[in-house]
This record gives structure tokens, sequence and C-alpha cells, in this order.
């Protein structure tokens, strides 16, 4: 086998689904590396529902790649959603929130309502998703004193409430065979 057939991690992602069959997080979607999921299976953590054509081999045996796996025990998704930068642009959805203009992921900062040199401190309460302009505009002020509009005030989410956003912005990569589990608001790629 030469090394351009060798199979990479990122080759064949498994969607990961919860025990209800819903996308266990959907933006970016729930996915395992093909040694993972394999894992997972052969641990009996998981059941597989749909599969690529790739084989993985081993000198006793060979397995299909699972495409699609179900946990067998159920992950609440009312837990609080982890604090990440994707996850706070997420819940803003994308969009600054003095400005209003949507922006992509990279054009976007974070900024703290109580600025961190007064006190502010890097929760889910006290940060918002900014454009630059508008961030260097804020500085270290709080929205009123900067002339800004103040922006609703913000939430920690659980995981159910970001699963919910993220459906409206599907990843840039989906297997067919996602499609019937998978509710991304977009044409399915091949």
């Amino acid at each position: 086998m030469t090394d351009q057939q060798r199979l990479r991690r990122s080759d064949c992602p498994a969607l990961v689904l919860n025990a209800d069959y819903q996308p266990l997080v959907a933006c970016p979607p729930s996915r395992w590396g093909w040694q993972e999921a394999l894992e997972a299976v052969l641990a009996g953590r998981v059941r597989p529902l749909a599969f690529y054509d790739r084989v993985a081999r081993s000198p006793s045996t060979s397995l299909q790649l699972p495409a699609i796996v179900a946990l067998k025990h159920y992950v609440s998704q009312e837990r609080p959603a982890p604090l990440t930068r994707f996850n706070l642009f997420l819940r803003d959805g994308f969009r600054c929130v003095y400005c209003g203009r949507r922006q992509a992921v990279e054009e976007l900062t974070f900024d703290h309502l109580v600025p961190r040199a007064r006190g502010g401190t890097s929760c889910w309460e006290n940060l918002v998703a900014a454009c630059r302009v508008c961030n260097g505009r804020k500085g270290d002020r709080t929205p009123a004193e900067a002339g800004l509009p103040q922006p609703r005030r913000p939430a920690r989410p659980t995981q159910a409430a970001l699963n919910r956003v993220g459906r409206r912005y599907p990843p840039d990569y989906l297997h067919h065979s996602w499609a019937d589990l998978a509710y991304w608001d977009a044409e399915l790629e091949a």
C-alpha cells in the first residue's frame, strides 16, 4: 500500500449522533475521525448506522468504515454549552452585536461588556461578538460610554439552543449518508 492510499485521520469522518439520533453537536457537526469511530464501534459504545465504501485492514480482519454512529447512552442537550470563541459567535448569529453586520468567523472578535480592566470576567454573561471596527471603537469602555448601542443582555446557552442556531449554518463537509439524520438548511454535498 502506498502512502497516498493510506487513510488519514481526516478522511472518512463519522457523524456522531446522540442516542435519540439527533446530532450531538450541530455546528460544527460532531464528527470523529475514522480511527476513533472504529474504536467506539469495537468497544460497543456506539451503533454504526451507515458506512463508507472504504475499509480498514489489519492482519486479522477488514472493517468497513462507519459514516454515521449513534451513542448507546443519551447525553443531555440541556447541559450548558462550553464557552468557546466559535460557540460565542454562534450564539450571536455571527453578527456584531453593535452594528448588526454579519461577519466571517475570521473577522469577528469577542468583546467584554464590562472591560477586564474594570473587573469584567470572561463569561457568557459578559462576552459578545463584535466586529473589529466596533470593538476598536469601544476600547476599554462600556458600550454606553463609547456611544454604541447597548446589546441585549447576553446569556449562557444550552447545547440544545446552540444546536438550533447551528442548523442555519451547514458545515463545509456533509457526506450523502448524513442526509436523513442531519438537519442543516442547505443542500448536501456529494
